[in-house]
């Protein structure tokens, strides 16, 4: 299965017929993607299933529709268990950012964090899973892909946004203050964390009142 979120609204392509009550299913070869883009773009629609019995065939075609852009980027944990957030467009994000001609993936991921938070030291603990977003460049529809890895460093320096890139803030969080973060991000950034992160505690719930 593979979310592909359009403002925070996932288009669904799985294998599966029937996903829930809510999702309208469209068999793979009837769909015109860019259409549900901007149908989803305008408010008219909500809960999508794009649906082939074949899982390879779900990117391909997502590929073949929309222009791509490749990106990584990471999940990085401190000694302190705090983990790095970056401030951009008026939201908590992760740093990522496009692969450049030549890059493996890793190397990518490493460069933009080091990039955009001046943290240095880092090392790649696990791969995490791909995201998948639309947004607009030029008036037309691309779909960032991106490849997420969990990350470890040990350092302790002054962290540095990088302006050029529109990041306002760098900061570690730790467990509370990484829940309440993802409260003001995104709905793709939330899938890379374990699930205890996008719960709080009622108690928490109520001191916010």
């Amino acid at each position: 299965m593979y979310k592909v979120f359009v403002k925070e609204i996932p288009i669904i392509l799985s294998t599966e017929k029937n996903i829930g009550a809510h999702y309208t299913t469209i068999p793979l070869k009837h769909a015109r993607f860019k259409k549900l883009v901007k149908k989803i773009n305008n408010g008219e629609l909500l809960y999508v299933n794009l649906y082939h019995k074949n899982a390879e065939k779900l990117e391909r075609f997502l590929r073949k529709k929309i222009k791509v852009v490749e990106a990584a980027g990471g999940l990085v944990y401190n000694d302190k268990k705090e983990i790095l957030f970056i401030r951009r467009n008026k939201k908590w994000d992760l740093p990522k950012g496009k692969i450049e001609k030549g890059e493996t993936h890793r190397e990518a991921a490493i460069r933009e964090v080091m990039e955009e938070t001046g943290v240095q030291n880092l090392e790649i603990r696990n791969f995490l899973k791909t995201t998948y977003h639309v947004f607009t460049r030029n008036k037309k529809f691309r779909l960032k892909i991106t490849y997420w890895y969990e990350m470890y460093s040990d350092y302790d320096g002054p962290l540095i946004p990088q302006p050029e890139e529109g990041i306002k803030k760098v900061r570690w969080k730790n467990f509370e203050k990484s829940q309440k973060a993802l409260q003001d991000s995104y709905e793709n950034i939330k899938l890379l964390f374990p699930e205890e992160y996008l719960t709080t505690h009622p108690n928490d719930r109520v001191s916010e009142v």
